[in-house]
Protein backbone atom coordinates (compact mmCIF):
# COMPACT_ATOMS: atom_id res chain seq x y z
CA UNK A 1 0.00 0.00 0.00
CA UNK A 2 3.06 2.37 0.90
CA UNK A 3 4.73 2.11 -2.24
CA UNK A 4 1.40 2.50 -4.43
CA UNK A 5 0.97 5.56 -2.63
CA UNK A 6 4.91 6.87 -3.32
CA UNK A 7 5.04 5.90 -6.83
CA UNK A 8 1.52 7.72 -7.17
CA UNK A 9 3.16 10.94 -5.68
CA UNK A 10 6.29 10.59 -7.50
CA UNK A 11 4.31 10.31 -10.31
CA UNK A 12 1.95 12.93 -9.99
CA UNK A 13 4.91 15.37 -9.25
CA UNK A 14 7.11 14.17 -12.12
CA UNK A 15 3.78 15.11 -14.93
CA UNK A 16 3.63 18.83 -12.77
CA UNK A 17 7.54 19.12 -13.23
CA UNK A 18 7.15 17.99 -17.01
CA UNK A 19 3.64 20.37 -17.56
CA UNK A 20 5.86 22.84 -16.17
CA UNK A 21 8.63 22.63 -18.44
CA UNK A 22 6.13 22.14 -21.08
CA UNK A 23 4.56 25.61 -20.06
CA UNK A 24 7.89 27.54 -20.14
CA UNK A 25 8.17 26.45 -23.78
CA UNK A 26 4.14 27.16 -25.48
CA UNK A 27 3.62 30.18 -23.11
CA UNK A 28 3.94 33.57 -24.71
CA UNK A 29 5.11 36.18 -22.41
CA UNK A 30 7.48 36.12 -19.61
CA UNK A 31 5.33 36.40 -17.31
CA UNK A 32 3.36 33.43 -18.32
CA UNK A 33 6.91 31.31 -18.15
CA UNK A 34 7.62 32.82 -15.37
CA UNK A 35 4.46 31.15 -13.56
CA UNK A 36 4.34 27.87 -15.60
CA UNK A 37 8.34 27.64 -14.30
CA UNK A 38 7.22 28.25 -10.29
CA UNK A 39 3.77 27.43 -9.24
CA UNK A 40 4.12 23.83 -11.09
CA UNK A 41 7.67 22.74 -10.67
CA UNK A 42 7.61 23.94 -7.12
CA UNK A 43 4.08 21.70 -6.69
CA UNK A 44 5.76 18.89 -8.47
CA UNK A 45 9.07 19.39 -6.59
CA UNK A 46 7.22 18.53 -3.18
CA UNK A 47 5.18 16.00 -4.62
CA UNK A 48 8.17 14.13 -5.23
CA UNK A 49 9.75 15.25 -2.11
CA UNK A 50 6.76 13.47 -0.22
CA UNK A 51 7.23 10.35 -1.93
CA UNK A 52 10.66 10.47 -1.27
CA UNK A 53 10.22 11.06 2.77
CA UNK A 54 7.38 7.98 2.34
CA UNK A 55 10.29 5.74 0.63
CA UNK A 56 13.41 6.52 2.92
CA UNK A 57 14.02 5.71 7.14
CA UNK A 58 17.42 8.19 6.93
CA UNK A 59 17.56 11.54 5.50
CA UNK A 60 13.99 12.78 5.92
CA UNK A 61 15.49 16.08 7.36
CA UNK A 62 17.56 16.89 4.61
CA UNK A 63 14.52 16.08 2.39
CA UNK A 64 12.28 19.06 4.64
CA UNK A 65 15.10 21.16 4.54
CA UNK A 66 15.20 21.04 0.29
CA UNK A 67 11.63 21.24 0.16
CA UNK A 68 11.22 24.36 2.43
CA UNK A 69 14.68 26.12 0.36
CA UNK A 70 12.89 25.09 -3.27
CA UNK A 71 9.59 26.97 -1.23
CA UNK A 72 11.18 30.44 -0.66
CA UNK A 73 13.57 30.43 -3.26
CA UNK A 74 11.33 29.64 -6.15
CA UNK A 75 8.76 32.59 -5.59
CA UNK A 76 11.24 34.95 -4.57
CA UNK A 77 13.33 34.23 -7.44
CA UNK A 78 10.34 34.69 -9.88
CA UNK A 79 9.22 38.17 -8.07
CA UNK A 80 12.56 39.29 -8.91
CA UNK A 81 12.98 38.26 -12.49
CA UNK A 82 9.39 39.44 -13.19
CA UNK A 83 10.57 42.84 -11.42
CA UNK A 84 13.36 43.30 -13.67
CA UNK A 85 11.31 42.72 -16.65
CA UNK A 86 9.02 45.15 -15.57
CA UNK A 87 11.90 47.76 -15.56
CA UNK A 88 13.33 46.48 -18.64
CA UNK A 89 13.10 48.19 -21.68
CA UNK A 90 11.35 46.63 -24.94
CA UNK A 91 9.33 43.95 -22.97
CA UNK A 92 5.84 45.31 -23.51
CA UNK A 93 3.43 44.55 -20.54
CA UNK A 94 -0.15 44.86 -20.76
CA UNK A 95 -1.96 45.00 -17.80
CA UNK A 96 -5.80 45.11 -17.30
CA UNK A 97 -5.92 46.39 -13.94
CA UNK A 98 -4.00 49.30 -12.18
CA UNK A 99 -0.27 49.67 -12.22
CA UNK A 100 0.61 49.28 -8.43
CA UNK A 101 3.95 48.40 -9.19
CA UNK A 102 4.50 51.56 -11.79
CA UNK A 103 3.40 54.21 -9.21
CA UNK A 104 5.31 52.88 -6.73
CA UNK A 105 8.82 53.04 -9.15
CA UNK A 106 7.40 56.34 -10.72
CA UNK A 107 7.62 57.21 -7.01
CA UNK A 108 10.99 56.01 -5.93
CA UNK A 109 12.58 57.45 -9.15
CA UNK A 110 13.76 60.46 -7.17
CA UNK A 111 14.82 58.26 -4.11
CA UNK A 112 18.58 58.22 -3.68
CA UNK A 113 19.06 54.59 -4.22
CA UNK A 114 18.68 54.96 -7.92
Amino acid sequence: MMDALTGTLAVLGALLVVLAGVGVLRFRDLYSRMHAATKATTLGFALVALAAALAVDAGRGKILLATVFIFVTGPASAHFIGRAAYRAEGIDVRLDGPDDLGDLLDGAAGSPGE
